[in-house]
């Protein structure tokens, strides 16, 4: 593929593809509203009783790994097909989430159309995935929607003979908790939640540096994200209440929520996700954000000045670290299943993954992507070393899970009170 032009000094921050991480737990149960309840209360009975949750199917968890099933009636694809050149390719996904070169290179090279339908939550993308008539060879779910997915067969397994470049990433997102054996997905990026922050405007940075968001020397240009998973989970690891970040228990997650109420008063509390813009402009101080925002933010700095102004910080131990991660799939209505899968592997390739971590600022989850290479090829300032997401931070550090309706229902009522001032 030709990606000329793409890399360090072809980067573009894309404006409006962030908003996929507030939805990313967020999001409607899919039965609501969506038409599929029927489909998910048919799934086995028995799942449902033995997985300890009042969804219709188990929960994946770090320490109860889930091997999603493959059904006869949605089988991968047979191995040696032959790409299906020319056409359209249909690429369900968060507008400029990927480098436009690269789906360029792509179509060029088979003869292809390739064309991006754009959605702005899980909810969007579901109604389209499903829309009579629709059909798209690619999509960009996250963890949380994968069993909802499965087990209404709006993905197909995917064959791994097409997707040697498996072998590139990271040995833990080849055989992840949310799908044991990567039977449906690859990963796509991977991200740290921390602080970032003006580091010429904080005169010191605590040992919690969660503890900034309450400092009331910053009031007036501190924000905390739009997304009711990490406000209220970050509150929850301040304050000590709970590192279960996915908790069923109100009662924590109402004792979580009210500290951030205070806020609303005592710092004159915003919220939104634009860390990577309003940080390096100056309109926060301090601001929640995701470790790919901080490394964004460095082309959105004022002119004069240098990335040495931004930090992020994030607890040293992987353990206490907020994770999470994109994946690639491909639904079960593609098209071009052969391209897809190509498609995928060519993503998975250790160049075309840099150039696109260039482009859109997101990190993936690459063997040859350490922190000091990223800073060697010039993607990443050194000073924010710690934006760089290591496989241990997958491993032991803390993330939000597909939950059951009941408890998103509690999160849910929680950061209503809270959007609308207490």
């Amino acid at each position: 593929m030709n990606l000329e032009g793409v890399g360090p000094s072809g980067r573009r921050r894309p404006p409006s593809h962030l908003s996929r991480r507030r939805l990313l737990q967020s999001t409607l149960w899919l039965g609501a509203g969506m038409g599929v309840a029927p489909l998910l209360s048919a799934c086995n009975d028995q799942q449902a009783a033995t997985s300890g949750n009042s969804a219709p199917y188990p929960l994946a968890r770090p320490d109860d790994p889930v091997t999603l099933p493959i059904k006869d009636s949605n089988p991968p694809i047979e191995d040696g097909g032959e790409p299906e050149r020319g056409g359209v390719f249909q690429i369900l996904n968060y507008d400029q989430y990927m480098a436009p070169a690269i789906m360029k290179a792509f179509g060029t090279m088979y003869d292809l159309d390739v064309q991006v339908t754009p959605y702005t939550n899980y909810d969007e993308m579901l109604s389209k995935i499903r829309a009579p008539g629709q059909s798209f060879d690619l999509v960009f779910p996250g963890p949380s929607q994968l069993g909802k997915m499965v087990y209404t067969d709006l993905i197909q397994p995917l064959n791994h003979s097409y997707v040697p470049n498996l072998g590139n990433v990271w040995p833990e997102y080849q055989d992840p908790w949310y799908d044991k054996g990567a039977q449906y997905t690859v990963p796509y990026t991977i991200y740290t939640t921390g602080v970032v922050y003006r580091a010429d405007r904080v005169s010191s940075v605590p040992e919690n540096g969660y503890d900034l968001i309450w400092d009331e020397a910053y009031a007036g240009k501190i924000y905390v994200l739009d997304d009711m998973w990490e406000a209220i989970g970050m509150s929850m690891l301040r304050n000590g209440i709970t590192t279960d970040i996915n908790t069923s228990d109100a009662s924590l997650v109402q004792k979580a929520t009210e500290s951030l109420i205070e806020l609303i008063d005592t710092v004159n509390l915003k919220v939104n996700i634009n860390a990577y813009t309003e940080v390096p402009e100056g309109t926060a101080t301090v601001h929640q954000g995701w470790s790919g925002d901080v490394i964004a933010g460095q082309y959105y700095l004022p002119k004069g000045e240098t990335p040495d102004v931004l930090g992020y910080w994030v607890p040293e131990e992987s353990s206490k670290r907020v994770t999470g991660n994109d994946c690639i799939a491909i639904p079960k209505s593609a098209q071009k299943p052969v391209l897809a899968h190509m498609f995928i592997n060519d993503l998975l390739d250790n160049d075309i993954s840099l150039r696109n971590f260039g482009w859109n600022g997101y990190q993936p989850p690459m063997n040859k992507l350490s922190a000091d290479y990223l800073v060697e090829q010039g993607y990443i300032p050194g000073n924010l070393m710690n934006a760089v997401v290591v496989p241990d931070d997958f491993e032991t550090g803390l993330t939000t899970y597909e939950v059951a309706p009941s408890t998103e229902a509690i999160w849910r009522q929680s950061w209503s009170k809270f959007k609308a001032g207490g």
